[in-house]
């Protein structure tokens, strides 16, 4: 019994020590999502994305990447731009760009992981989208869609519905500063900020217990073995591979694989593998489910093969870029510590985020947030796409 105390203690340590060495980076990526969404409207999404044409798609992975929502929330945004009249290519493409483009995972992987992690993910986004768009082009027939329109027409609740269908941007005219400023822009800041964690948590909080569990219970003996360390170049082959496929099975989604890819950086995986497994949140399997409910289990089927084959060769082709340009980083170093809460710059830094987030929750809960929180609920029940 006490090994096992022992054992559960090790990992919620580990857990915990991620949990505070990033607290202050997501907080801020959060506050800056929410600044963008204050300011950029979901309401012309459907008209701005009428086909699969590449400024079609430019103007999905903008907006997507504007939007920053989670997983969950990206997906059902996505059906409603396809039920009122987008493009499915482009809708995708939103999807992709509103989970893997967006600030908050870029400060995360640069803080747990290194920039070079941020970088090839704001390098391999645009590129995965170009791989899904030429592989719809070639393998997406009309009637498929037509059905999947049929199917999602019936309005069936996945996740996040409530969550999706807010717009809580400032539509007032005027500079993007200036509307930032005004007391509405403060509010809607705000809003965005809380709704966000509201999405999220669950995620984030399952994710940092997984990696803390597997980097506490599994030794680095079984990574490497796993991730065929000993053979580089064949590792630089399966890591692509089965990335994607270990995202699939850990159920952990948008932000809060971060942590679990550091565990499986540490382990060995290799570069382009541990890219292909942070762009593969939107094939775990309760999402997966969430399209068989949305479109059907023939579309469901189909964008698991077509948004596996993008995350694999995506994976593939950003090796090839970092490693022919020298930035795939030789150590294995990725900031999975045991927890020490110290007088240093991450303690400092999380406790004037926190009291920075605490004024953000204050003026959500004073400017109607609690309503916004209940009909956020009632929507889960039914959607109003």
């Amino acid at each position: 019994m006490s090994t096992l105390i022992d054992a559960i203690g090790h990992a919620l340590n580990l857990s915990f020590a991620m949990t505070w060495q990033i607290l202050w980076a997501l907080i801020l990526g959060f506050w800056l999502s929410a600044l963008i969404q204050a300011v950029v409207s979901k309401r012309e999404m459907s008209r701005l994305l009428p086909d699969d044409s590449p400024k079609s798609l430019a103007k999905a992975a903008g907006l997507g990447a504007a939007s920053s929502s989670c997983s969950y929330a990206a997906v059902a945004i996505a059906r409603s731009i396809f039920r009122k009249g987008g493009d499915f290519t482009a809708a995708i493409a939103f999807e992709f760009a509103s989970t893997n483009l967006v600030i908050e995972l870029g400060i995360i992987l640069a803080l747990l992981m290194g920039w070079q992690f941020t970088l090839a993910e704001f390098v391999g986004g645009p590129l995965m989208i170009i791989f899904l768009a030429v592989l719809f082009r070639l393998f997406l027939h009309r009637d498929l869609v037509a059905r999947a329109r049929v199917q999602a027409d019936r309005g069936v609740a996945g996740r996040m519905e409530g969550h999706a269908a807010m717009d809580m941007s400032v539509t007032e005219k005027g500079p993007i500063w200036q509307r930032l400023r005004s007391s509405t822009g403060r509010t809607a800041t705000s809003h965005a900020f809380v709704m966000d964690w509201v999405a999220i948590w669950t995620d984030i909080a399952l994710g940092l217990l997984i990696a803390g569990a597997l980097a506490a219970w599994v030794p680095q003996s079984f990574w490497q073995n796993f991730f065929l360390v000993d053979h580089p170049t064949l590792a630089k082959i399966w890591g692509p591979l089965v990335g994607p496929i270990v995202a699939i099975f850990s159920f952990v989604c948008s932000v809060g694989n971060v942590p679990l890819a550091a565990v499986l950086w540490n382990g060995g995986i290799s570069f382009g593998g541990v890219i292909a497994f942070i762009f593969a949140d939107l094939i775990v399997l309760p999402i997966l489910n969430i399209y068989r409910k949305y479109y059907g289990i023939k579309t469901a089927l189909f964008l698991l093969a077509t948004f596996y084959a993008t995350m694999v060769a995506t994976g593939y082709a950003v090796e090839l870029i970092f490693g022919a340009t020298g930035l795939i980083p030789t150590g294995r170093n990725a900031r999975v510590i045991e927890a020490s809460v110290t007088l240093n710059y991450t303690t400092v830094l999380n406790i004037i985020f926190l009291i920075f987030a605490t004024l953000l929750v204050v003026r959500f809960f004073r400017t109607g947030g609690r309503q916004m929180l209940k009909d956020m609920n009632e929507a889960q029940g039914h959607s109003h796409d």
